[in-house]
């Protein structure tokens, strides 16, 4: 039997990997995956746009993500699924999530400081800089 160390983690130091044998272990804070097979719950104090890449799409093709606004406020963007279509606009406020489905392309935008909760397998997940900004 494996014991833990009773210790507090700083979750906006380091985030938490769920391993699929059910070991949860502290760790750095990952933007795209490895091969451990791991979910990363990470959680991120932001301020501007540029602290959520909010130039670039992300994408990832194993597994939904939950976005968590623990406080402050978001605008979650999902990439159109036609070419000619609109973006679509999810706006989170404090104490709300949205689960973007597997493969889906999104970005942030901040509408205020925020502390965000991200919780998703990252194993092959892909950012695209924006190519038509507003």
């Amino acid at each position: 039997m494996t014991t833990t160390p009773l210790s507090p983690i700083d979750l906006f130091a380091s985030a938490l990997h769920i391993h699929p044998d059910g070991n949860v272990k502290a760790a750095e804070r990952r933007m795209t995956g490895s091969d451990s097979g791991a979910w990363q719950i990470a959680t991120f104090h932001v301020e501007t746009d540029a602290d959520v890449h909010a130039d670039h799409g992300e994408m990832h093709p194993e597994a939904e993500e939950a976005v968590c606004c623990l406080t402050g406020g978001v605008r979650l963007y999902f990439r159109p699924d036609e070419s000619d279509g609109a973006e679509r606009t999810v706006h989170l406020r404090a104490g709300t999530a949205v689960i973007v489905p597997r493969g889906r392309w999104h970005r942030l935008e901040l509408d205020a400081p925020s502390d965000l909760m991200s919780i998703t397998l990252r194993h092959g997940t892909r950012l695209e800089r924006r190519t038509n900004t507003r």
